[in-house]
C-alpha cells in the first residue's frame, strides 16, 4: 500500500510517520502531484497558521490538486481545517471540500485548546472498535461549528465537529499520531478503508 503524506512545510509530519511505521507501514513525504494521485491513502496534515498554510498550498499548485484526489484522504488538525469552505483565521478562503466554515473559541474557554478531550456520537468506519467517549490529544485555537458532514463531535465551551466525513473525504481535529492506543485504532482504520 502506498501512503503518501503531503509535504507542503506546514506539517507535524515526522510524527504522523512514526505512527504509520508503528503499524507496519511505511509513509512516503511528497509535493508531487502525480505522486500523490498515484498513492493509495494520502494524509494530510498542518500545524501553524490558516492563511499562511493555504498561501504555501497555492504557491504549489496543491490546492487545485487535494480536492480532486479520488481515494482515501484523511485531514489532521489544521488540515481538516483548511478542508473547509472558509476559516476565521487570516480570513482564509479555504479548499471547500467540506461546507462548513472554521470559526475562533470564544474568551469563556482557555484558548488554544490543550491536551485531553472526549470524542462522542462517532458515527463512521473510521471509528470502529473506538468506544464512545474515548480521549484524544488537541492543540487548536479555531474549531468547526456542528455540519452535516460531522462523524464525531467534543465539547469545549461548546459541541463542535471533531471530525468530518464527505465521500472519500475525512478530517479530525485532534492528533490521532499523539492519541496513544485511541489515535493508532483510528488510523489503523483508515488505512482499512477501500478507495
Amino acid at each position: 500500500m502506498k501512503i503518501v503524506i503531503i509535504d507542503y512545510g506546514a506539517g507535524n509530519i515526522q510524527s504522523i510517520k512514526f505512527a504509520i511505521k508503528r503499524l507496519g507501514f511505511n509513509a512516503v513525504l511528497s509535493s508531487d502531484a502525480a505522486e500523490i494521485r498515484n498513492a493509495d491513502k494520502v494524509i494530510f496534515p498542518g500545524v501553524g497558521e490558516a492563511g499562511s498554510a493555504m498561501k504555501m498550498l497555492r504557491s504549489t499548485g496543491l490546492d487545485k490538486i487535494i480536492p480532486t484526489l479520488k481515494q482515501p484522504v484523511l485531514g489532521i488538525c489544521l488540515g481538516m481545517q483548511l478542508m473547509c469552505n472558509y476559516s476565521e483565521e487570516g480570513d482564509t478562503t479555504g479548499l471547500g471540500i467540506f461546507d462548513a466554515e472554521v470559526k475562533r473559541f470564544e474568551i469563556k474557554v482557555k484558548v488554544p485548546q490543550i491536551g485531553w478531550n472526549q470524542i462522542t456520537n462517532l458515527e463512521s468506519h473510521l471509528f470502529d472498535n473506538v468506544e464512545n467517549g474515548e480521549y484524544v490529544y488537541l492543540v487548536h485555537s479555531y474549531y468547526v461549528p456542528e455540519c452535516k458532514d460531522e462523524i464525531a463531535r467534543t465539547e469545549y465551551g461548546v459541541n463542535y465537529s471533531t471530525a468530518l466525513h464527505k465521500d472519500n473525504f475525512y478530517g479530525v481535529q485532534f492528533h490521532p499520531e499523539k492519541s496513544s492506543k485511541t489515535g493508532e485504532q483510528i488510523l489503523k482504520n483508515f488505512l482499512k478503508i477501500e478507495s
